[in-house]
């Protein structure tokens, strides 16, 4: 069977860019355009990063940016809690003890490509570069990120913000084309993004379906987390998560200051 792209010839859909914005391609597929600026979040500023198949060497923590992505959602953020109740207290609930955490599930639906799919998308060897074709094939798991990316307005009401959560995103990769006129050009091509990452992935799921009375075609897949945080802070006992009452954080009447 004759391999595709063997010695020079590059696959434009799967060629990882390390300059700028770093697409998972370059093809004319991955030309970007401008957003508006709101104070509600867009899904057009929403940057999904993976860790693409490419044969050469590279920093294995480096992720580029998913590519044709139609849909993002994880759920499962989700978590039971048990009554504690007493004998000859009546009908009362004396405290809920929450129990621990579901797993995060993620799901994304992808554009597929002839030169590029969504199991490439995410690291494995699948479609033109190897063998991969279910996720029994997959033998190890992957990295995901999802970068909520500010408006100018979000970047300039930030100043209270807790800047250490806070990840700077930079522009200036876009190489975008700018006015004669000084005072109208944007000297700082930078963005405040909130960083969500997804640590050690498993595909759970690949779904492909051919309708003949759509001719789009795109690949839905589902995967669990095992580890979801926000890549800057260390976790532990005492981390600051707010409503605490011994910190003047007092959001419950059952715990006084």
């Amino acid at each position: 069977m004759a391999q595709a792209f063997i010695g020079t010839k590059v696959n434009p859909d799967q060629n990882p860019q390390n300059s700028g914005m770093m697409p998972q391609g370059s093809s004319e597929l991955y030309k970007y355009n401008t957003s508006p600026n709101t104070r509600a979040v867009l899904s057009q500023k929403i940057r999904l990063l993976s860790p693409t198949y490419s044969r050469n060497n590279r920093d294995s923590i480096t992720k580029h940016q998913l590519g044709m992505v139609n849909s993002f959602s994880y759920s499962g953020n989700s978590r039971n809690t048990e009554p504690v109740r007493g004998i000859g207290f009546g009908d009362q609930i004396a405290e809920r003890v929450p129990g621990v955490q579901d797993p995060i599930d993620i799901s994304f639906a992808r554009t597929l490509f002839y030169l590029s799919n969504a199991m490439q998308s995410v690291g494995f060897a699948s479609g033109v570069d190897g063998p991969v074709r279910t996720i029994k094939h997959t033998r190890w798991p992957f990295d995901m990120e999802e970068q909520i990316v500010f408006s100018d307005i979000a970047d300039a009401e930030t100043q209270n913000a807790n800047q250490n959560v806070l990840a700077t995103i930079d522009y200036s990769g876009q190489n975008t084309s700018e006015p004669t006129i000084e005072s109208f050009k944007y000297q700082d091509k930078k963005h405040k993004a909130i960083i969500t990452y997804f640590e050690a992935c498993w595909l759970t799921g690949v779904e492909h379906s051919v309708d003949i009375s759509t001719a789009l075609i795109a690949e839905s897949c589902s995967a669990q987390a095992t580890d979801v945080h926000d890549g800057f802070t260390t976790y532990g006992e005492f981390l600051s998560t707010g409503n605490n009452p011994y910190l003047s954080q007092v959001a419950s009447k059952r715990f006084p200051k």
